[in-house]
């Protein structure tokens, strides 16, 4: 396992800079709720030029929302990079980044969904920590507060995950990098410079709206390019919004997980507190851990 590097946490008053990477933001209220999540941490938030642009799927043109992130990166007085949504629409930025930027000036990048596609490119290219975690424009909870707060601005040695809804498919424990995120993306980097590293490593997935037969194909398509071959464990997160479908009752979601977890042969569990939720924990990827599966436990180490 290569060595991988945790961004600073951030101190009061941190410069918080906030991008439209992926989708088009619904109005200026999804942005005035991005301010205001950040400085309710006691940061200054500094919003992209471009954030509120949309074309059509795509929150701007390719090239506007390149250059707030581009910006944000070179600029030495910002201290992290909250993405205020997913939607789609950052993979089409991965060959232009600034990574030596980010390299040479590490500094935490945080969202999830469609940002899973930079946080592998970063894992890969800069070689750094960064959390799969609730959007900027998120109406947080108690829990998503208090996992963000105690993962980018508080000291720590080991973050522990429990969670009743957690539930061992196959059972043992195992120890290894986290990697991961939303899996249509994470099939979608499959054959690109950007996929992430899943040799030795903790694979997290979740997804919303994708129909069980799309999951499955997705799963396939992981194993059929060899990506599954080394994991060390395996974390099903929530599938949520599955659509209806008559097929749903002969072949359900669990019947296809549990089969791809003995495929895999490694420690799992499924119900993992990650996904399309209201409560999100932060989870720093590319920091090691160890799943016990037996327990449903996850315990991050820095």
């Amino acid at each position: 396992m290569c060595e991988m590097h945790f961004p600073p946490t951030l101190a009061p008053g941190a410069r918080v800079a906030l991008v439209a990477p992926a989708g088009p933001l619904r109005d200026q209220g999804d942005l005035d709720r991005s301010i205001a999540n950040v400085s309710s941490f006691g940061w200054v938030a500094v919003p992209g030029d471009h954030a509120l642009e949309r074309d059509g799927y795509l929150a701007g043109a390719d090239d506007h929302r390149l250059a707030d992130l581009n910006r944000f990166l070179r600029d030495d007085s910002i201290d992290a990079i909250w993405c205020i949504r997913g939607g789609y629409g950052a993979m089409r930025l991965l060959e232009s980044i600034d990574y030596h930027a980010l390299a040479r000036r590490p500094k935490a990048v945080i969202g999830y969904s469609d940002i899973t596609a930079l946080h592998a490119a970063v894992g890969r290219r800069c070689a750094l920590v960064s959390y799969h975690a609730a959007t900027a424009r998120s109406d947080l909870t108690e829990l998503t507060r208090r996992s963000l707060a105690a993962v980018l601005a508080e000291p720590w040695e080991t973050l522990t995950i429990a969670d009743p809804s957690m539930t061992a498919v196959t059972r043992g424990a195992a120890r290894g990098r986290l990697a991961g995120g939303n899996l249509a993306l994470v099939a979608a980097l499959a054959g690109t410079p950007y996929m992430p590293d899943l040799d030795g490593a903790i694979l997290l997935l979740e997804d919303v709206g994708e129909a069980v037969y799309r999951v499955d194909r997705m799963l396939t398509q992981l194993w059929l390019s060899g990506a599954l071959r080394n994991i060390a464990g395996l974390a099903f997160g929530r599938f949520t919004e599955i659509p209806d479908d008559p097929t749903n009752a002969q072949r359900p979601l669990e019947r296809v997980l549990d089969e791809f977890a003995a495929r895999c042969g490694v420690p799992c569990v499924s119900g993992f507190p990650m996904g399309h939720v209201d409560d999100q924990y932060a989870y720093p990827l590319g920091a090691i851990a160890t799943l016990n599966a037996d327990e449903g436990l996850l315990v991050v180490e820095r």
